[in-house]
């Protein structure tokens, strides 16, 4: 493996801003040509590379390479998240460009094997999702390592109808058939890599579709696993993954689909439902935003015990912890070192505040009393930053929340049941947890999902197999047993019988038929 293989290929911005130097400013292109010295040994399970760089050649660094030595390395780039630490390097394939032909013929190939109808059938659902069963439990160690490479997330963390007949239509029968849409696109985010990609792609299969995952390329390690796990474990003819970012994502926002589902910010929702608007296609919107927690006067709330619970969990250094997870990218942590910042609210920090920047690690911080325009209480903030703002009751908590746009989720810690009521009834919110937070997504038999500013739609458990379905109503009846009455001329007989049966009520029928009425 020679260092020429390796020049003329950008690294993303990320890294770029990680390595910088004088000698190696920013905006300029870094390539693997820099790394001295290095080489790469197989080890059975991985391959290690061992190199120098230029700004640090007094010693050697090692590192893990992704992907395994089973894979065969093409034209790759070398991608080292960090020069200090041994943290896994990426091997980037050279791709072939996706484009707007690609998509079409993407979405093309997807339509003739659901027009096929091998999604429909029960034995293909089921083999699908035994598949992902199988993917997720032989792949557990490459899940976990990615995930690590995105976020530094612990391995623990990681783990973490029938319709009745009316009697207007006696006799017959119905029932609601749920038939799949055909070929859906699920576009997912970054914060959870792999399970907010999988969930809504295990209902899409469930429902019997076709389906494409456009994961997050923010989380480039898991975006990579995914592609390679979907090709190896599922049936490439109907379940695809698509890696790339914004003009990837463009090409498949130009076709039809028959459900977009999207997971992200409510900014690029917009530009979703923009693109889905030109072919009616529906929508799945998980838009997030801020989400308030509303804690009662009854409950003592000390930054004392804050403090002492932030350090039960993570050590007197919260940085030196192994529990916490780096920031994803350089640019969100520049974003965060930005709120933090911001002169509103810099003098605000109560608990917290250290951060490193080589590593992407933001301490747990708390703000008290942080002012309502500053930008900390305006974004959404995707870190460990809790502002705290003080009120005079809970009436005017919630008056704050009513005046800002609807969340996804809301908390309320209190002891008080009639409270509690007020709460649910008060505030409109995709869902709530009362006296915790967000355990309310990991109960299947509960929707998730937004509203408003915050989303449409929702999944989870069945809820994600109807939102990949369309239910279909039918109506069964036989050529015997229809009635004159139905049709002209309509006498005042014809007309009471008729009124008795849509009101309901077998007094109402008889009465009717024997020229009564209850009047």
């Amino acid at each position: 493996m020679a260092a020429s293989n390796f020049q003329n290929y950008p690294l993303l911005s990320w890294l770029r801003s990680l390595h910088a130097t004088e000698a190696l400013p920013i905006m300029r292109s870094l390539c693997v040509e820099p790394f001295q010295n290095f080489s790469v040994v197989d080890t059975g399970a991985r391959r290690t590379l061992t190199y120098c760089s230029p700004w640090k050649t007094n010693h050697k660094h090692e590192a893990v390479l992704f992907p395994p030595p089973s894979r065969p390395i093409r034209k790759s780039l070398c991608i080292c998240l960090s020069s200090s630490s041994k943290l896994p390097v990426m091997m980037e394939e050279e791709k072939k460009t996706f484009d707007a032909n690609e998509a079409a013929l993407l979405v093309k190939e997807l339509n003739e094997s659901f027009r096929t109808g091998k999604t429909k059938s029960y034995e293909w659902r089921v083999s699908q999702l035994k598949s992902i069963e199988k993917m997720v439990v032989e792949r557990e160690k490459d899940i976990c390592e990615a995930l690590y490479i995105n976020l530094s997330k612990p391995e623990f963390e990681a783990f973490v109808s029938e319709a009745k007949t009316s009697m207007a239509t006696y006799p017959s029968s119905a029932e609601i058939v749920s038939e799949p849409l055909g070929a859906v696109l699920v576009i997912s985010t970054w914060n959870y890599p792999f399970a907010l990609s999988v969930k809504p792609v295990i209902g899409a299969i469930t429902a019997g579709n076709a389906t494409v995952l456009k994961p997050s390329e923010i989380a480039p390690a898991t975006s990579s696993l995914l592609s390679k796990l979907f090709e190896e474990y599922l049936d490439r003819s109907a379940v695809r993954v698509v890696e790339g970012d914004v003009p990837q994502t463009t090409a498949l926002l130009e076709q039809k689909w028959d459900k977009i589902f999207y997971t992200g910010s409510p900014r690029v929702g917009r530009i979703i439902m923009t693109a889905a608007a030109k072919h009616l296609t529906p929508v799945v919107l998980e838009l997030g935003g801020k989400c308030p927690a509303v804690i009662d006067s009854d409950v003592d709330l000390q930054i004392d015990a804050l403090r002492k619970g932030i350090e039960e969990c993570f050590g007197t250094d919260p940085m030196e912890s192994k529990d916490i997870s780096r920031i994803v990218s350089s640019n969100h942590f520049s974003r965060l070192q930005s709120l933090m910042d911001e002169y509103k609210v810099y003098n605000k920090i109560v608990v917290g505040g250290q951060r490193n920047q080589k590593e992407l690690k933001i301490a747990p911080t708390i703000f008290l009393d942080v002012p309502g325009d500053s930008q900390l209480m305006q974004e959404e903030i995707f870190g460990p930053l809790l502002p705290i703002i003080t009120v005079e009751n809970v009436k005017d908590s919630i008056d704050l929340i009513n005046s800002k746009p609807k969340p996804l989720a809301a908390y309320l810690f209190t002891n008080n049941d009639k409270l509690k009521n007020y709460f649910v009834q008060s505030v409109s919110s995709g869902g709530m947890a009362i006296n915790d937070t967000v355990l309310h997504v990991t109960v299947s038999s509960l929707p998730f999902g937004g509203v408003g500013e915050s989303g449409m739609g929702s999944y989870h458990g069945k809820f994600s197999f109807d939102a990949f379905s369309h239910k279909k109503a039918v109506l069964y009846r036989s050529f015997s047993g229809d009635s004159s009455v139905r049709y002209p001329p309509y006498t005042p007989e014809k007309q009471k019988l008729i009124k008795a049966v849509m009101n309901g009520g077998i007094f109402n029928i008889i009465l009717a038929l024997m020229g009564w009425s209850r009047d």
